[in-house]
């Protein structure tokens, strides 16, 4: 009998050899175009900055109080080709101090006007950029994973205490960081939560940040309540243990109570002002002047729905405001790099917002105090010692 030849079907191991090169390509190159797609540059350069200007801005200890940089997969540490935050760049633009921001959730269709609770962008980013699976489904393990993040960027002095903003401003090289959070509900529910977020290293939080949580409503949640029995509880720890406030993203009702409630400074970290863009994301003259009155600081923006185009000119129009208001006391910047925006400068760029001041009409000394000046202030006056 003559022996038949059997042809072995290849095509299941082209399937799989095809399958696995999709999976490498989505966990290798997806978190990347992501957020070459989410976090653009609009003119960064093409700004002209005068040589005073310029020496100026060398002169200047900066801080900015909001960057989403932890959320998204590259090292803080390494410059980037992609984003607008990373230590060499910080470096290049002078700033001495960055706040970053702690993003656990987000709503799908995330918009400025009303959004649910119900659905959440960041449970995918967090599979594809293949984060410790105990982030998956967990909001507070999201915010300890970036803790850790920056635990281990030795490139960052880290600013805990009123000891580590002294030893950060007296090393003339060291870049610092400051950890935050945008929207308490990775508290899950927990008063008890404030104390192992603070052990973590966190020292600044938002109470809300696109939808209404357990704590107080959104200024983009359906609701926009106001403060719940735990973010009234919330508010006394932070403030009890050396946590600033942060008010963005709250609703108008919870900055009013908010404002009510505390006795410390608060901030603004980041958004604009109704007088200068007239979007639902900004204050009005009421609660800028609210905010004043703790002693607290605004955290103007660099983005378009902040300051209605993203130019160091219309952040500086939206400072101009603030200081004109209720002093050049109360003036910060809050630019909200990496955090899904386009702005007019990266980091690297940050003199072009220093020559826009001076065209504004701001002295040295009002431009030293909102480019960080007032910051340090407000943590002087909040930070544990």
């Amino acid at each position: 009998m003559a022996k038949v030849k059997v042809r072995r079907r290849r095509w299941p191991w082209i399937v799989a050899a095809l399958v696995a090169l999709a999976v490498i390509l989505f966990f290798g190159l997806a978190p990347g175009i992501l957020e070459r797609s989410m976090n653009r540059i609009a003119g960064s350069g093409e700004w002209t900055v005068s040589p005073a200007a310029q020496a100026l801005h060398d002169r200047l200890v900066i801080a900015d109080l909001h960057s989403d940089t932890l959320l998204w997969k590259r090292d803080p540490e390494a410059r980037a080709e992609r984003g607008h935050v990373d230590l060499p760049r910080l470096q290049d633009g002078n700033v001495k101090l960055q706040v970053f921001s702690s993003v656990t959730k987000t709503p799908k269709g995330q918009n400025y006007e009303a959004n649910g609770a119900d659905t959440d962008n960041i449970t995918m980013l967090a599979i594809a950029q293949l984060q410790p699976p105990r982030t998956w489904d967990s909001l507070l393990q999201r915010s300890l994973w970036h803790a850790e993040r920056m635990q281990r960027a030795k490139g960052y002095r880290l600013v805990q205490t009123v000891r580590d903003l002294d030893a950060l401003l007296a090393d003339r090289t060291a870049t610092g960081a400051l950890l935050s959070i945008e929207g308490l509900q990775n508290l899950e529910g927990k008063l008890g939560n404030v104390d192992v977020l603070f052990d973590a290293g966190y020292r600044m939080a938002g109470l809300t940040h696109f939808f209404d949580n357990e704590l107080a409503g959104s200024m983009h949640g359906l609701e926009k309540g106001g403060l719940t029995p735990l973010g009234r509880d919330v508010i006394r720890r932070m403030e009890a243990k050396g946590m600033v406030v942060d008010l963005a993203h709250a609703s108008h009702k919870t900055v009013a109570e908010a404002l009510k409630l505390v006795t410390k400074p608060v901030v603004y970290s980041h958004g604009g002002v109704k007088a200068t863009c007239n979007t639902n994301r900004n204050l009005t003259d009421n609660e800028i002047r609210g905010i004043a009155a703790t002693g607290g600081v605004i955290g103007i923006g660099f983005w378009d729905a902040a300051v209605c185009e993203p130019t160091p000119q219309a952040t500086a129009r939206a400072m101009r405001h603030v200081r004109d208001l209720v002093g050049i006391d109360h003036v910060a910047l809050g630019s909200d790099w990496d955090g899904a925006t386009t702005v007019g400068v990266d980091a690297a760029h940050l003199p072009a917002v220093t020559q826009a001041l001076l065209d504004q009409g701001f002295t040295e000394t009002e431009i030293e105090k909102a480019m960080g000046g007032n910051v340090r202030r407000v943590l002087r006056a909040t930070l544990p010692r």
